[in-house]
């Protein structure tokens, strides 16, 4: 039987070196950040310049290469490494700077309105949102430094504690919205356990994690810095609602919108407990792993 094209050795290799940061930043942020931090100056601003090696991996292995795509990967993550060494300088109380939000805003719209995923191969346009998650990671974390951010993925049983009792208070709201709104539809199925902790697993790593960390980790840190903790819950969850404008919809789906927003109310009381990705993280996980199952 003839291989999947999405299991090329170029695909695994690539996957390994996008992973690879968004893993080492996670699990070993201190020895990640001394050691990047230990580099010259210019060779850390210019080190992201690496992110661009797996679009090459990929679209060279399928035929669909071409240099302004190249061109664009291996510019942007320095272009956010340099934005962010700037906002540094400008704004060492870490109040939040306008270059902050530059880069959130491009980072944000580009995964947003898909902006780079014609450059993938079909069913291949996760290594974009990955992608572009590193070069955040690596701008904020090596390059600005920003603190409190709590990107921490050694689950420890208070984050369980503390995502599990966000989702326990949402899931009534949630129900009561989503069903009446006729977005919601229960269905009785059992899907076995396999099916159940592969759907929470994947849905962990590679949607809730990325966002938790955009979100809580950058923005509602950065704004609650500049306009104080609820103010800044609020602010994160009605544009993380907007970020789902678009999604199962041709144009503006409301009632998604609506519960992605009061969702993101929890998931900021989630992370704003102790400051630590990994508890949003968990009821976003859950959150979602229960949709997909049973309410979709």
């Amino acid at each position: 039987m003839e291989s999947s094209p999405m299991f090329t050795p170029a695909n695994s290799i690539a996957a390994l070196l996008t992973l690879l940061p968004l893993l080492a930043a996670a699990f070993f942020p201190l020895a990640v950040t001394e050691r990047l931090c230990s580099l010259p100056r210019n060779l850390r601003l210019f080190c992201p310049v690496a992110l661009c090696l797996p679009y090459v991996l990929v679209t060279v292995a399928a035929g669909v290469f071409r240099w302004e795509w190249f061109a664009l990967y291996a510019a942007l993550p320095v272009a956010v490494a340099l934005l962010l060494w700037q906002a540094r300088r400008a704004d060492p109380a870490q109040r939040g700077n306008w270059r902050d939000f530059l880069v959130l805003a491009a980072l944000g719209l580009a995964v947003d309105l898909r902006w780079f995923e014609g450059a993938w191969p079909a069913h291949l346009a996760i290594f974009n949102k990955i992608l572009l998650l590193d070069a955040g990671i690596y701008g904020f974390l090596v390059v600005r430094q920003l603190g409190g951010a709590g990107f921490d993925l050694r689950l420890r049983l208070r984050d369980a504690a503390i995502g599990l009792r966000e989702l326990a208070w949402y899931t009534p709201i949630a129900l009561a919205l989503g069903l009446g709104l006729g977005f919601l539809h229960l269905h009785a199925i059992w899907p076995g356990i396999a099916a159940i902790a592969g759907a929470w697993i994947f849905t962990f790593f590679f949607i809730a994690v990325p966002e938790e960390l955009f979100f809580r980790g950058w923005l509602q840190n950065l704004l609650e810095r500049r306009m104080g903790r609820v103010p800044a819950l609020l602010a994160t969850a009605v544009l993380f609602g907007l970020s789902h404008f678009n999604k199962r919809a041709v144009f503006f789906n409301w009632r998604y919108v609506l519960l992605a927003a009061v969702a993101g109310l929890f998931y900021g009381r989630a992370w704003r407990q102790e400051r630590r990705v990994a508890a949003s993280a968990i009821t976003h996980a859950s959150v979602d792993a229960l949709w997909s199952l049973w309410l979709r």
